[in-house]
């Protein structure tokens, strides 16, 4: 327990260092150039900007913490939120990594496989990346062929059709509301694909009412 308690104001202290230094070194690219061009926005034109957009990364932001955060772990999510992509990538990785370790979210054993996955992820991706940056002009004429096109349009709804399988396989009475609704919403509103991030948290508030609600009925 003390260990437990040691590790975890650890993870604390380490995940809010470096959140702050990242937030620095991201805000410091635009200084920079700024600095270096010897050219500044008008501080007016920047406020009248970030009024149109930024609520809106906000409401974003704060879902996403409190969707994820249970899921993912205190180490999982520092490094999710540091490293960006969770929902395409961090998050299916932790879910598959706990799902085949067979723990369970929200555990100590779930907390550190997490942890290790979002990592190994993390490090995967900016291997990856790094090795497109090099190879972006040999490989450009194979990516822009036309035969590959569908695939890459394919790749995201592939990686949740693969997780989502296996759970709503185990939990299929619960998955039915929700996803009769998702899916009936997209179809009646497609703009709404651009705001998942704002659904994620409506699909497990249904996911969750259906559980109550059938768990009364005595069916699950």
């Amino acid at each position: 327990m003390k260990q437990q308690k040691e590790y975890s104001v650890q993870v604390h202290a380490y995940g809010r260092a470096w959140m702050i230094a990242a937030l620095i070194m991201m805000l410091m690219v635009p200084v920079s150039m700024c600095i270096y061009f010897g050219v500044w926005p008008n501080a007016l034109d920047v406020l009248a900007g970030l009024l149109g957009v930024a609520p809106i990364y906000w409401v974003v932001c704060s879902i996403e913490v409190f969707t994820y955060a249970p899921m993912l772990g205190s180490g999982g999510t520092y490094l999710a939120f540091v490293t960006g992509n969770i929902t395409n990538l961090k998050a299916p990785a932790a879910i598959n990594a706990m799902e085949a370790a067979k723990v369970k979210p929200g555990s100590e054993e779930g907390e550190v496989i997490s942890t290790i996955a979002i990592a190994t992820t993390s490090i995967v991706t900016t291997l990856i990346l790094g090795a497109g940056v090099l190879l972006f002009a040999q490989m450009q004429p194979i990516l822009k062929s036309p035969v590959l096109q569908p695939a890459f349009k394919m790749i995201l709804p592939a990686l949740f059709g693969g997780l989502g399988v296996v759970y709503i396989a185990k939990n299929w009475k619960l998955a039915i509301a929700p996803l009769v609704v998702m899916i009936g919403l997209f179809v009646a509103v497609p703009s709404l694909a651009s705001s998942v991030s704002v659904l994620v948290p409506v699909g497990a508030l249904i996911a969750i009412g259906t559980a109550r609600i059938l768990y009364k009925k005595g069916l699950v």
